[in-house]
């Protein structure tokens, strides 16, 4: 089986490159030209994948992509994954994580119309819900971010139904690891929390404490995208733990692996949305009866996990591979 993954050298690529390793696939990874030199997440099995220029924005590196991996699964993990840089960079997100996939979408159905397709789509399209969500909840995009990511669900959704091909979409609430970016919160909390411990800083600095969110750890998620590729019928599943947790909450269990008392925490403006998600938590029912998915990893587990890492100073990858 040969499997071609756009954003191999992001968190998600990089435990999914792993996964598909393990199960004897020759993987095959996009890559923008300017990005080699941050692939330190891969860069424990660089020997063992193959890399191809390319970028979502330009349609000409795809076809050839798609043409020269001549891939039996392609997994769309590529884009600007922050939502925070959507309201500085709108167009460029919109070009990256809409249109982007609608050109690999093309691609894929010029040269490898047979080829099982996953669609990373994000709760972030859900926006501010009163209930937990599911399959069947309406989209409400509160950033350029999940405007862009509707856009993309969507359009995986008609091609599947125009064209007959197997597209599955995975609506992944957020998982997070120690490879997780330096930019978002899960890292910045454990990072500064790290820092506190070694003396290096004295209080937080962070933006919303109260927004709750559904934390999972990232190498169960990919688990649930390569199931969904594994089945007879493609389909769109949400991916979740169902069980949320406050930024608050997420810095009094980093501190406390860290052996500290919760410190002080100042609120730092720039880290506020124009426009906040409150809350999200996820139904994950379709996944768990369809494709016998479960998270395996607790809150818990994956803030202890962080925190360790960011103590040992391990959170490079090549460092932590194994």
């Amino acid at each position: 089986m040969r499997a071609l993954i756009t954003g191999i050298t992001g968190q998600d690529g990089s435990y999914l490159a792993e996964l598909l390793l393990e199960k004897g696939y020759e993987v095959h990874g996009l890559v923008r030209r300017c990005s080699h030199a941050g692939d330190g997440r891969i860069a424990h099995i660089r020997d063992r994948i193959v890399l191809h220029d390319g970028d979502l924005m330009d349609q000409g590196s795809l076809d050839r992509a798609v043409r020269d991996s001549r891939p039996d699964e392609v997994y769309n993990l590529g884009g600007q994954s922050f939502v925070g840089s959507s309201w500085t960079q709108p167009a460029l997100t919109a070009e990256v994580n809409g249109l982007g996939a609608l050109r690999l979408l093309e691609a894929v159905r010029a040269n490898a119309p047979s080829a099982h397709f996953y669609q990373a789509s994000s709760s972030e399209m859900f926006g501010n819900q009163t209930r937990r969500q599911d399959e069947l909840t309406a989209f409400a995009p509160r950033s350029p971010y999940a405007a862009a990511k509707v856009l993309a669900h969507h359009t995986a959704i008609v091609y599947r139904e125009s064209y007959g091909m197997h597209i599955s979409c995975g609506i992944a609430y957020n998982h997070e690891s120690e490879r997780r970016g330096e930019e978002f919160v899960t890292r910045k909390v454990c990072r500064q929390i790290a820092e506190i411990k070694r003396g290096q800083r004295e209080r937080l600095s962070l933006g919303n404490l109260h927004a709750r969110r559904d934390w999972g750890y990232a190498p169960d998620y990919v688990r649930a995208m390569w199931l969904m590729l594994q089945q007879d019928e493609p389909g769109d599943y949400v991916l979740a733990t169902g069980v949320t947790h406050s930024v608050a909450e997420l810095v009094d269990r980093a501190a406390r692996e860290a052996g500290l008392s919760p410190p002080a925490c100042d609120s730092d403006g720039a880290m506020i949305r124009p426009a906040e998600v409150d809350a999200l938590s996820g139904d994950a029912s379709k996944a768990r009866f369809v494709l016998g998915w479960a998270p395996d990893v607790s809150f818990d587990e994956l803030v202890a996990r962080m925190v360790r890492a960011e103590l040992l100073g391990a959170c490079q990858p090549a460092v932590m591979a194994g």
